[in-house]
């Protein structure tokens, strides 16, 4: 999964931060880096990596007890989707892009919103696409969203497999065994990841082998005379090679 905050300008868009799931191993998560837990997590490494780089992460620390509640404050007849107002600084707003993604209810791309507005971005947004809106009640039950941040909806079905399938719970979630993440480890986990992300949110130095030389440049493209003359030159080569062929052959009857 892949968020990032861009702004618009007349010669394109332009991509201030970013953030990966495949970077959450790093923070110690290493299995499930594409469900729910992962996104929220994801979005929240986004956010304090954005805000870091822009000297906000003190005065906009976002929500560290995750309650799943929508967080606003009023002022000015502006409504921003942060707890508090910094005296001096406004909060950093982003709006949500969803490209080509469904936004069914419970859809990742609202676990990413989500982990972004704790992180203390003002995201505009209602609880009316997260888990846990019953949408013919009109009712919010931010409970159901939290369990689902922490992985509950994967601890549960890994439960139900080791009390059902024991043998189909080793082989579907050997990696989350093999890292000792069972089912009543989950929520652990995810607070362990959170509190790492909220440490040190910056981006990992690249590697010297994942360098490139700015210098190269793609070999220039043959015309058709040239390509035909190519073909023309390996005929002739394999020709060449099958004639002296059978001539040693010929020599040693």
């Amino acid at each position: 999964m892949i968020t990032q905050i861009v702004y618009a300008e007349l010669d394109g868009d332009k991509v201030i931060c970013s953030a990966y799931s495949n970077e959450l191993p790093r923070y110690g998560l290493n299995v499930g880096l594409k469900n729910y837990s992962a996104a929220y997590c994801t979005g929240l490494l986004c956010a304090r990596r954005l805000l870091q780089k822009l000297g906000l992460d003190e005065a906009y620390q976002g929500n560290e007890e995750v309650d799943a509640e929508v967080a606003h404050t009023e002022m000015n007849g502006r409504k921003y989707y942060v707890a508090e107002l910094d005296d001096d600084k406004r909060p950093f707003r982003a709006l949500l892009d969803v490209g080509i993604h469904r936004t069914t209810t419970g859809a990742r791309v609202f676990g990413a919103l989500k982990g972004a507005a704790d992180g203390g971005l003002d995201v505009p947004h209602t609880e009316k696409r997260f888990p846990g809106y019953d949408r013919d009640c009109k009712e919010y039950d931010a409970e159901v969203h939290r369990e689902r941040i922490f992985g509950e909806h994967i601890a549960e079905f890994m439960r139900k497999l080791i009390d059902e399938d024991s043998a189909k719970y080793n082989t579907q979630f050997s990696r989350y065994i093999k890292h000792g993440a069972g089912p009543e480890e989950l929520e652990d986990l995810y607070t362990e990841v959170h509190a790492a992300i909220r440490k040190d949110p910056t981006a990992a130095p690249k590697n010297a082998a994942e360098t490139y030389d700015k210098k190269f440049k793609n070999t220039a493209r043959l015309t058709y005379e040239e390509r035909k003359a190519a073909v023309a030159a390996k005929k002739a080569a394999h020709a060449a090679a099958e004639e002296e062929e059978e001539e040693e052959e010929g020599a040693d009857y």
